[in-house]
């Protein structure tokens, strides 16, 4: 079993070691996987580059970077490190400001052999502030659905939602297609629309997948309910036709 972390970034320099370093510090044992970190660097200009350089020169597991002369949307940078990864990987996103559990691969691991044939696999997560500081209160809990229509249908009245807590089998992605370059927010959670529209519930896994960082420069800062319907109206238009074939409601109806 193979686990290829992936990590777009723009101007993190002072942030980014510490996901980079969470990757690093995943511990496997008892079970027998290996696991990589492919970054992309969004036009930085912050000095990312020469950390990258410096950091996959380091001993430790692979760390593989490549660099855009401009910056470029989440969604492509994400869709150009699947491909690198080996075909048969598992694919984890991590944000740049955020931080990976030691464990959360290796719990990832033993739920795929316990569920062999799912696709794909979705966790808690928790909130931290800038300083790494646990956030009362604000935990994210996923939940089981009876259905893929049922989980769609919470997604689109915006009481449930999905960020880098999964993962999933890169040839899953391959059947449905990558992410959407041309979004500028919510590019992931168009993705696991298309999972859902494929038939196929995530397997809920009783563990917390990582640290997600409220600081002031997060992407979502900004985002409120206005923001979020508004994201998720532009998903549905995407797929209308399929979502009300299965009774879904178009946001805010």
């Amino acid at each position: 079993m193979h686990f290829t972390v992936i990590t777009p970034t723009h101007q993190r320099r002072e942030l980014l070691p510490e996901a980079v370093a969470s990757v690093r510090a995943t511990v496997s044992a008892p079970l027998d996987f290996s696991f990589e970190h492919l970054i992309y660097d969004n036009g930085s200009r912050d000095g990312t580059a020469a950390y990258l350089r410096q950091a996959a020169a380091q001993p430790g597991p692979p760390l593989r970077h490549w660099h855009s002369a401009g910056r470029q949307l989440a969604g492509h940078a994400r869709n150009w490190l699947i491909q690198q990864a080996p075909a048969d990987a598992w694919v984890v996103p991590l944000d740049d400001d955020d931080i990976l559990l030691q464990r959360t691969l290796h719990h990832y691991a033993a739920q795929i052999q316990a569920h062999p044939g799912r696709p794909w696999f979705v966790a808690d997560f928790l909130r931290v502030d800038e300083q790494g500081r646990y956030l009362p209160n604000e935990d994210y809990y996923a939940w089981q659905f009876d259905s893929p229509a049922a989980m769609l249908q919470a997604i689109f009245r915006a009481e449930h939602f999905i960020q880098g807590n999964v993962c999933y089998r890169r040839a899953f992605v391959d059947e449905v297609g990558g992410y959407d370059g041309e979004l500028a927010m919510a590019e992931d959670l168009d993705l696991y629309v298309r999972f859902l529209l494929a038939g196929q519930l995530p397997v809920l896994c009783p563990h917390i997948s990582h640290l997600h960082r409220f600081h002031a420069r997060n992407v979502s800062i900004g985002v409120d309910a206005d923001k979020h319907n508004a994201d998720l109206r532009v998903i549905y238009q995407k797929y209308a036709g399929p979502l009300r074939a299965l009774g879904i409601g178009e946001p805010g109806t």
